[in-house]
């Protein structure tokens, strides 16, 4: 488990748990060497984001900036997300997948009192997939995402080893 001393509560178990699921997709991918990291997964996706372990981490990486600004915009802030940014190594997307978590943890830090919990759907985050979430269900969502794309990068990578 990750010590994380700056938040408490339900805060700090889903920063935990973030982490955790980012430390694991960090894992997978340190061996990646270029050559591997722009290889075409087959099929070819017709998803841009998912058709290489690079599409993969660009989308990953854009993703965790974008749901930490969704939760930045409902509680009136407004926040841009920041570009995507596509890298040519491993290293890179390493480090800005740090930076991108930090930015995400540092929102529940600077805003101890954001709601986790919202019933009322007026109040809800509007995904630009059409989903609604409130705080709480965000942070799953964002977690669950990089856990679904750190299996499709181990799945590419079984796949280039046959």
């Amino acid at each position: 488990m990750v010590n994380n001393e700056k938040l408490s509560g339900a805060f700090a178990a889903l920063m935990d748990e973030y982490k955790k699921a980012l430390n694991d997709l960090i894992e997978v991918i340190k061996p990646i060497n270029s050559a591997i990291l722009v290889k075409t997964i087959v099929p070819k996706s017709a998803n841009p984001d998912c058709i290489s372990i690079q599409t993969i981490l660009t989308h990953v990486t854009s993703s965790i900036f974008s749901y930490a600004v969704y939760i930045e915009n409902s509680i009136g802030l407004e926040t841009e997300r920041p570009l995507k940014i596509q890298y040519n190594h491993v290293d890179l997307y390493i480090s800005r997948l740090n930076e991108a978590i930090s930015y995400a943890e540092n929102v529940f830090i600077q805003n101890p009192y954001i709601p986790l919990e919202e019933l009322d759907s007026s109040k809800k985050i509007n995904a630009k997939w059409g989903q609604q979430y409130d705080v709480e269900q965000m942070m799953e969502h964002a977690i669950v995402h990089i856990l679904r794309h750190r299996r499709q990068i181990e799945n590419a990578l079984i796949q280039f080893n046959n």
